[in-house]
């Protein structure tokens, strides 16, 4: 039997589009209360207000700078005071560069760096009080397959997607004892603005739908039984197999 997601509270970054935006979307549908969090406010409210018509105070929309350590003690005061208690996490807040390492700049790297990496660890650090008031929680990490692998042109993003699902394996040792789950989902292309911007050569009709992703993060937090599913890489139909 899948595990009931009804009233859970969950926060997703980079909610305003894209993936982040199929997966509160899938969230809400399941029945879960969704914190929205990303820079775009008129976006996120657009976003909130669809959901709401589904059901009624169920989704919240907080403009949040993940590069901010202030801007996420501010997201989660507002989870507390809203909710009280806190059960899933979705660090999809990222962004991308395609440049050789010649024209890559300090600045590229800590904006990188600052967003994929260090905005994940401060979210995960900053949350887990909230999430140990959950029966079960779980923190879900949306690397790349340039996590896994390396790709020519995208130095910082790999380092800053290899950093996270680095600090998810480590995350997931620490926690193993307690109530929280760690996840790593590695996608290939997805149908995104983002992937437009540094892959625009891949043809569209060849990209996953952010709504697939979405679907194996619903996978990952319906889990029951005794296997656990630490790390899921989906790949684009028409790319190799086994990156």
């Amino acid at each position: 039997m899948a595990r009931d997601l009804r009233d859970n509270v969950a926060i997703v970054t980079g909610a305003s589009q894209g993936i982040g935006k199929a997966i509160s979307l899938e969230l809400a549908k399941a029945g879960a209360n969704v914190v929205l969090a990303a820079r775009s406010r008129d976006a996120l409210e657009e976003l909130a207000a669809q959901i709401n018509r589904l059901k009624k105070d169920t989704a919240l929309a907080v403009p949040t700078d993940v590069a901010s350590e202030e801007s996420i003690r501010n997201l989660l005061a507002a989870v507390e005071e809203h909710w009280g208690r806190m059960d899933i996490l979705v660090n999809n807040a990222g962004r991308t560069l395609s440049r050789p390492l010649a024209e890559t700049t300090s600045a590229d790297w800590d904006r990188l760096m600052a967003v994929n990496a260090r905005g994940a660890f401060l979210l995960c650090r900053e949350s887990l009080a909230l999430l140990r008031r959950s029966e079960r929680a779980h923190i879900v990490n949306i690397s790349s397959v340039v996590g896994v692998k390396g790709y020519t042109r995208q130095i910082a993003y790999t380092a800053s997607k290899h950093a996270l699902r680095g600090m998810s394996i480590a995350l997931a040792e620490e926690l193993r004892d307690t109530n929280i789950r760690v996840h790593v989902i590695c996608p290939g292309g997805v149908l995104t603005e983002m992937t437009d911007s540094v892959r625009p050569d891949i043809p569209k009709d060849e990209l996953i739908l952010p709504e697939e992703i979405a679907d194996w993060v619903l996978h990952l937090l319906r889990q029951e039984g005794r296997g656990v599913v630490d790390e899921i890489r989906i790949r684009r139909a028409s790319s190799g197999p086994w990156f």
